[in-house]
């Protein structure tokens, strides 16, 4: 059994220094001064914080792993600078190679001109390409991707929703060995950024994949893998039910949600709201895509929380959160409204009154500030509206949706703290909330208090910096010194 003393820890600002013993996976005890106690190690962290681990509520874990294999879109500000891209990159590759060409991280909503099929045709004719949005909601294809995909039809070559996800899985599929290799390495970095945890929502369902990875000694997350509706008669027939721990994984995978998405995102256009979108996307509904119906929804719910499932509903748009609202009412089912980026005033107070959690990503209100000004214009005070949220009891849960977002919460504490990232005045600073507010909705048991109690996980890590003290920049960059998952070390670079 592992037992670790940590000397002269700080656990919250105003709290004197503490002594803190971990037993085996647990915090055994805390006090200011601690008798003689056998243990393997005693680690005198020097005033430094000692915090509860870091938790992203909301990855796709594969997609997030592959990114550094692909194409970087994230600086194009228009079509023609995106095709510019690739038709440099088609020039670097080997002259014979015929794998498709796979970008990622444009973001076109603000674009000058459009994504069409001809303006990649010019750059790169002979192979497939496929450029992926930030938002893994539209896919922009060339004509030798769009008829090995099966849309050869398209005029545009601009996918959106459900048609752009099948072709940004069948680009995706690798094999085993890789996917693991990459999913390894990306484990690690976010070891290193204090991770201890996330809830993998890769579709249809990441559970197998993670299990044979824990099987092969990837065991530096603990991970909820979710399970989306194609799979769930699957999981109901082998008796899964969400919070179940997998054997042989020493507690490390448990199964997680159902997911579902009933609308699209704010960059593509397609996020269901009750205003119209001027202009709307082309081809699509003014107000956007409601891709589940309300009914088909509640009989859904209904089948996941009889089986003993939680779900997290995919919602962004304000229509679209007041349905899954409704739904959850309606069927008492236990969960998450994943994203909740645009609210009605009188559905906030929904939140804590069905005791459903909002899953937010407050890094992405950074990222969609210009767009939502645009397209959500007179509305954007009550978009990511966190603040609002947690006034009103409801409960908040941060993730960075990797890779929509980089795998990284300190990102996102500082997005929700300082609503701003560069030079310009925070984005609607009203919704700002507390640094200890935002660490502990990255923490689980998600509750106000982030401080480390006796009896919690020891899912650990210890920073080098302040965090209630330093500045924004240095709040996004705070340097992780060590990460402890159940007791073992899965990071530890400065103690």
């Amino acid at each position: 059994m592992t037992k670790v003393l940590f000397q002269r820890a700080r656990l919250t600002p105003r709290r004197p220094l503490q002594s803190v013993l971990i037993d085996t996976d647990r915090v055994a005890e805390i006090g200011a001064t601690m008798g003689p106690v056998d243990v393997s190690e005693v680690i005198d962290l020097g005033g430094r914080y000692l915090l509860r681990g870091l938790w992203d509520r909301h990855v796709h874990f594969d997609q997030w792993a592959q990114v550094a294999a692909r194409l970087d879109l994230s600086v194009a500000t228009s079509a023609l600078a995106a095709a510019g891209l690739v038709a440099a990159h088609a020039r670097a590759r080997q002259p014979n190679l015929r794998a498709p060409i796979v970008g990622y991280g444009f973001r076109d909503a603000l674009w000058p001109d459009a994504p069409d099929r001809g303006l990649l045709d010019s750059v790169a004719e002979a192979v497939p390409v496929v450029l992926i949005s930030a938002d893994l909601h539209s896919a922009w294809l060339n004509s030798a991707a769009l008829r090995r995909f099966g849309h050869a039809e398209l005029t545009a070559g601009l996918l959106r929703e459900d048609a752009a996800m099948q072709v940004i899985s069948e680009v995706g599929k690798v094999s085993d060995d890789t996917a693991d290799a990459w999913c390894r390495s990306a484990s690690r970095t976010a070891a290193s950024r204090g991770v201890v945890g996330v809830v993998d929502m890769e579709k249809p369902g990441p559970l197998e994949a993670w299990r044979r990875r824990m099987a092969g000694g990837d065991r530096l997350l603990r991970v909820a893998a979710s399970v989306w509706p194609e799979r769930l008669d699957a999981a109901i027939a082998g008796r899964l039910h969400t919070g179940d721990v997998i054997a042989g994984t020493s507690g490390l995978l448990t199964v997680g949600p159902m997911k579902v998405i009933i609308d699209g995102s704010l960059n593509t256009r397609t996020a269901w709201c009750h205003d119209a979108y001027a202009p709307p996307a082309e081809g699509v509904d003014e107000h956007g895509m409601l891709l589940v119906p309300a009914d088909e929804l509640a009989a859904l719910m209904l089948r996941a929380r009889d089986a003993g499932f939680e779900c997290a509903v995919h919602a962004i748009g304000d229509r679209a959160n007041a349905i899954a609202l409704d739904a959850f009412a309606g069927t008492g089912a236990r969960g998450s409204i994943e994203h909740a980026q645009l609210l009605d005033d009188a559905d906030v107070i929904r939140f804590a009154q069905t005791s459903v959690g909002a899953s937010v990503q407050p890094e992405h209100a950074l990222d969609d500030r210009d767009i939502a000004d645009r397209f959500w214009g007179g509305r954007t005070r009550r978009a990511f509206a966190f603040r609002a949220l947690l006034d009103a009891g409801a409960r908040l849960s941060f993730g960075s949706d990797a890779p929509v977002a980089p795998l990284d919460p300190w990102l996102g504490i500082a997005a929700a703290v300082h609503r701003s990232r560069d030079a310009r005045p925070p984005w609607h600073p009203e919704q700002e909330i507390t640094v200890a507010e935002a660490l502990a909705a990255s923490m689980v048991p998600t509750r106000r208090d982030p401080a480390l109690r006796s009896g919690d996980a020891a899912d650990l890590i210890v920073v080098d910096g302040d965090p209630f003290a330093d500045a924004p920049s240095a709040l996004r960059s705070m340097p992780v010194a060590a990460t402890m998952v159940g007791g073992s070390w899965t990071h530890r670079a400065r103690i």
